[in-house]
C-alpha cells in the first residue's frame, strides 16, 4: 500500500475545519451565478491566483469575501456536502466543524438559515457516506464581546444542535482574555470548549486560552514551544493541539514544511492531531495535509497512525461511538 493509500485507509477525525473556508473557487462561482452576486474575480484561475497571501489577515480579507455568495440554506447545504465527500475520500469519520455566523448575520442571513442549511447536510452525510459530525459555533476575535453575546444568544434557541464554540479570526492584539466572560456563560450552558490561539499570536495566548476560557483542545498552538513549561503541562494534562500543516506555511507560520515543528512536538509527547484548516485557501484536505508532512519530516507509518489515534481521542464523541474507530485503526496499523 502506498503511502497517500495507507493514510486514506486511517479512520481520522478533523477537528479544525472552517466551513467557510472548504468553499472552492467552483463552488463559489455557481453559487454566484444562482444567487445573482457580482465577484472580483473573472474566473476560477483568476480566483485561485489570488490566494497568495503573505499573513492571516490578507487571507481573511479573501475569505470574507467569498463567504458573500452564501445566502440561502441550500447554499450551506451544498457548501457543507462537498466537503464531507472530500472527507470521506481522505478516511475521515468524524469532523468538528466550525462555523462563523457572525459573518453571515452581519450580511442580513438569518441564523437559522445557516444552520439549517449546515444540519441537513450533516444528516445526509451521516446517512449515505457513514461520517458524523459536530458543529461548533464560532466567535470572531476581532469583533467586541458584545457582538459575541448577541451572537450567542440567537444560538440559545438551537443549543441542542450546537456542540460547542470555539474563537477564531485575526489572533494578534485579540487576546483570549476579551472573551473571558462569553466562555465562561457557554460553560455554564453545557457547551465544550476550543480557541485558536498561539498561531500568530504568542504563547501566552495558549496559557490564557486554558486558565482564562477553560478550552479543552488548543486550535493550531504550534507556538508553545516557546515555553518549556507550558509544553510540560500540553503533554502532562494531554490537552490535543489541533495543527494545520498546510494552512501554516501558506500563511508562512513556518518558512518550509521541513521546518515545521510538528514531530518535535509529537516527540515531546504532546497530543497532536492533523487538520485542514480552510483546505480551499490552502491547498488541500486532510488526506494531503497528512502526506506533506510526512514526507516533509520523514514521519513513519507508525507515528501517522498516532496522530490518527490522537484525533480519535480529541474528538468531542463517547467512547461508545469512537471504539469502533479505534478499533478499525488498529486493524489497518496491523495489516
Amino acid at each position: 500500500m502506498d503511502l497517500l493509500a495507507f493514510i486514506r485507509a486511517l479512520p481520522k477525525a478533523e477537528l479544525h475545519l472552517h466551513l467557510e473556508g472548504s468553499l472552492e473557487p467552483e463552488l463559489m462561482f455557481e453559487l454566484a451565478r444562482r444567487n445573482g452576486i457580482a465577484l472580483p474575480y473573472a474566473s476560477v484561475e483568476e480566483t485561485r491566483a489570488a490566494y497568495a497571501f503573505t499573513d492571516l489577515q490578507s487571507f481573511l480579507n479573501i475569505y470574507y469575501a467569498g463567504a458573500g455568495v452564501l445566502i440561502h440554506e441550500r447554499d450551506f447545504h451544498d457548501l457543507a456536502m462537498a466537503y464531507f465527500q472530500r472527507a470521506k475520500a481522505d478516511g475521515v469519520v468524524h469532523a468538528e466543524l466550525f462555523f462563523d455566523p457572525q459573518t453571515h448575520t452581519a450580511r442580513g442571513i438569518p441564523f437559522e438559515t445557516v444552520l439549517a442549511g449546515l444540519e441537513r447536510a450533516a444528516q445526509a452525510a451521516r446517512k449515505e457516506l457513514g461520517v458524523s459530525s459536530r458543529l461548533l459555533l464560532c466567535f470572531l476575535r476581532h469583533l467586541p464581546e458584545e457582538d459575541a453575546f448577541r451572537t450567542l444568544e440567537q444560538a440559545m434557541p438551537h443549543l441542542q444542535r450546537i456542540h460547542g464554540v470555539g474563537l477564531d479570526s485575526s489572533e494578534l492584539g485579540q487576546p483570549p482574555a476579551k472573551f473571558q466572560r462569553v466562555f465562561a456563560r457557554c460553560r455554564e450552558l453545557g457547551l465544550h470548549l476550543v480557541a485558536h490561539a498561539g498561531e500568530e499570536g504568542p504563547a501566552s495566548y495558549i496559557k490564557d486560552a486554558l486558565d482564562l476560557l477553560k478550552v479543552q483542545r488548543i486550535d493550531h498552538g504550534v507556538r508553545a514551544l516557546e515555553d518549556p513549561a507550558l509544553m510540560e503541562r500540553l503533554a502532562r494534562e494531554r490537552i490535543p493541539l489541533t495543527v494545520c500543516p498546510l494552512s501554516n506555511i501558506k500563511l508562512r507560520v513556518f518558512p518550509s514544511m521541513a521546518q515545521h515543528n510538528l514531530k518535535q512536538l509529537l516527540d515531546l509527547g504532546l497530543c497532536i492531531t492533523i487538520n485542514s484548516d480552510d483546505p480551499a485557501y490552502f491547498g488541500g484536505y486532510i488526506g494531503q495535509n497528512y502526506l506533506e508532512i510526512a514526507l516533509a519530516l520523514k514521519l513513519t507509518r507508525t507515528e501517522l497512525v498516532t496522530l490518527a489515534r490522537n484525533s480519535l481521542l480529541a474528538s468531542f464523541v463517547t467512547d461508545a461511538e469512537r471504539a469502533p474507530w479505534l478499533a478499525k485503526l488498529e486493524a489497518v496499523a496491523n495489516s
